[in-house]
């Protein structure tokens, strides 16, 4: 395989990016933007090195625990529990949640091999457990796994009596929260109902 045929093979990893547009891409950064190429391949690297789990959400960071985790401002004892990093960011950019976060990086999907403890949630029911979490807020996606890892999150919180609430609506059905603009976010959240 030629150089070239690599580079565009590489872009077409990316979500969205089919052969035509990873060969503008590529076509682009030898043509135009060298430096930028450089730039972006030794990001992508560093990146890929330094990006782990937060110890505590399970979010991406660079760190032991993300920057929400650490901000003592953010109220402890209200968690929201979401599909991925991405849901974290939408949620965010909305600037109508002040608690913090439990990513799953996925949902309950046994026919995908990802089941409880794929997703965490024995690190989530030990964080309840300990007593300290006052309120689980589900953002979990509409979509039938979505709706099943909310049940099954409902079921772990039940027996140590915390409120559980999911979000109201607003969220389309089968949607996903990253697709959601910011103001349906801030009014699903504000408007959740107990669960």
């Amino acid at each position: 395989m030629a150089m070239f045929d690599e580079l565009v093979e590489a872009f077409c990893c990316l979500p969205g990016v089919g052969k035509k547009s990873a060969q503008r891409m590529s076509l682009h950064l030898l043509e135009r933007d060298r430096e930028g190429a450089k730039r972006l391949a030794d990001t992508i690297d560093k990146a890929m090195r330094k990006i782990g789990h937060c110890a505590s959400c399970r979010n991406f960071t660079e760190h032991e625990l993300c920057h929400i985790c650490q901000n003592p401002k953010r109220d402890a004892g209200t968690i929201c529990v979401v599909e991925t990093p991405a849901d974290v960011l939408a949620i965010e950019n909305s600037a109508s949640f002040s608690g913090r976060y439990f990513v799953l990086m996925g949902h309950l999907s046994p026919l995908d091999g990802l089941g409880p403890k794929e997703l965490g949630l024995d690190i989530l029911s030990a964080k309840i457990a300990i007593g300290k979490i006052l309120e689980i807020i589900l953002a979990t996606n509409t979509t039938i796994e979505g709706e099943v890892t909310a049940e099954y999150i409902r079921e772990l919180a039940r027996p140590h009596a915390i409120k559980v609430s999911r979000i109201a609506y607003g969220v389309p059905l089968d949607g996903e929260l990253g697709y959601v603009d910011q103001g349906t976010i801030s009014h699903a959240l504000a408007d959740r109902k107990a669960y």
